[in-house]
């Protein structure tokens, strides 16, 4: 196994050969094995074991013996001990789900601290089974059918395409000790139950079943891959970036069939998981939203509008502006200065009268009630009526930014000026004020 192992890394893991490397380590069969096959192949590594404290003297026992083993084959040792039940109680969470937490937590920071690149774990080919059918069973789309990636971010899984048998063997050639879990022989958990009960069932049926899933799943793995580009390539047509956010036309995503698999496959990387709440959004009045941990989404006319939660959210501070200068900390870059004349404003430039401004100036966001007199209007008009006038989404209207000053609006910053403070023939000192 350790020549298939080597070969392994030189195909697939180059960038294991010349760096140091972490090796998230449990004490049982399958981390021991990837530890041992490690040293061998003379790679450069660390070792890191979590202690959860859940097992008793049992969790101290599988400590002591990592630590013996990583002063026996000359490698430094990292280990870190967590009130698991204290972080159950307190996250409303399951053990499993804690402690999962805890060491990936743990790890990112170890290898930050390390200046390490990638951490390995020892998942193999019988755990990507196990999750193959777990997802199967909870129902689940191609993503959950192709298995454990082997390269996620900073983790590398070199022990995937290698059964907990060959595992086995090898431990039991190089006369290895482990340490075991007893609570890997309980059914409770469904993966238990499922590498306990249901595979030796399916091996049952078919001798060769452990190589024909292996097969499925490469099979598997090559459509994801296809779907993906095609998805990847089909996003780019239809995801129109303005200015940090994403428009996509309703009519164009109703062209696709079977609807609610490419909404899937186009939105779920955002979050958005209901596929029916999706296709409601579709058909829903303008305005309507629905939002995922991440994103947002917004229906608006015959679009909808993809943003960042970040983005999204209304801020209700307000930034003082003096006289003599624009602070650095302002949510977006003004810029005063005085002219000699004027010029026609824009979008992005005004031009005011000095004199009538009272400092200092808020920028701030708009609210319900808020009014100003529009430049080509010269009337008042609610801020809310001149929005929708201009046809301005709901997302746009939260991030819309106003410049005031003795709470009346100066600028409707990127739109329009307020006629109250325009330059006419008789102005001495015409201010400048450019956003950008």
């Amino acid at each position: 196994m350790l020549e298939a192992f080597k070969k392994h890394i030189e195909n697939s893991f180059p960038e294991l050969l010349d760096t140091h490397f972490i090796i998230a380590c449990s004490g049982g069969l399958d981390s021991s094995v990837l530890v041992e096959l490690c040293h061998q192949a003379n790679l450069k590594f660390s070792i890191a074991h979590c202690n959860f404290r859940l097992r008793g003297t049992a969790s101290e026992g599988d400590e002591a013996f990592i630590r013996d083993y990583a002063k026996k084959i000359e490698k430094v040792f990292f280990v870190t001990h967590f009130d698991t039940l204290g972080y159950v109680h307190q996250h409303k969470v399951s053990v499993q789900m804690a402690a999962r937490e805890l060491r990936y937590a743990w790890f990112e920071q170890l290898l930050k601290e390390n200046n390490s690149s990638y951490l390995l774990t020892a998942h193999h080919a019988n755990d990507n089974l196990e999750t193959f059918l777990i997802n199967l069973s909870r129902g689940t789309g191609i993503d959950g059918l192709t298995g454990i990636p082997a390269k996620i971010n900073n983790i590398r899984r070199p022990l995937l395409p290698f059964t907990r048998e060959e595992l086995e063997f090898f431990a039991q050639v190089e006369k290895m000790d482990w340490r075991e879990d007893a609570s890997n022989a309980d059914a409770k958990y469904l993966r238990n139950k499922i590498r306990l009960e249901i595979i030796p069932k399916l091996n049952e049926l078919h001798p060769t079943f452990s190589d024909n899933f292996k097969n499925t799943l490469d099979y598997l793995q090559q459509t994801e891959t296809i779907a993906s580009a095609y998805l990847y390539k089909l996003k780019e047509e239809l995801f129109i970036d303005k200015r940090g956010r994403f428009e996509i036309e309703i009519a164009k995503l109703k062209e696709l069939h079977p609807l609610s698999t490419y909404l899937h496959g186009l939105f779920s990387a955002y979050g958005f998981k209901e596929m029916d709440n999706l296709e409601a959004l579709l058909d829903g009045l303008s305005g309507k939203q629905l939002s995922s941990n991440t994103h947002v989404l917004v229906k608006n006319r015959d679009v909808l509008i993809l943003t960042s939660n970040a983005e999204s959210k209304s801020d209700t501070q307000e930034y003082l502006i003096a006289e003599e200068e624009v602070p650095l900390n302002l949510p977006l870059n003004l810029k005063f200065s005085l002219v000699p004349e004027r010029h026609d404003n824009s979008d992005t430039v005004i031009f005011v009268q000095k004199n009538r401004l009272k400092y200092p100036l808020t920028v701030r966001k708009w609210k319900t009630g808020d009014f100003f007199y529009p430049i080509g209007l010269n009337r008042k008009k609610k801020l809310a009526k001149f929005f929708k006038n201009e046809k301005v989404d709901i997302l746009s209207k939260e991030e819309t930014w106003l410049l005031c000053s003795e709470g009346q609006i100066v600028w409707v910053i990127g739109m329009r000026a307020d006629h109250r403070f325009k330059v006419d023939d008789t102005t001495q000192d015409i201010l400048k004020i450019e956003f950008t």
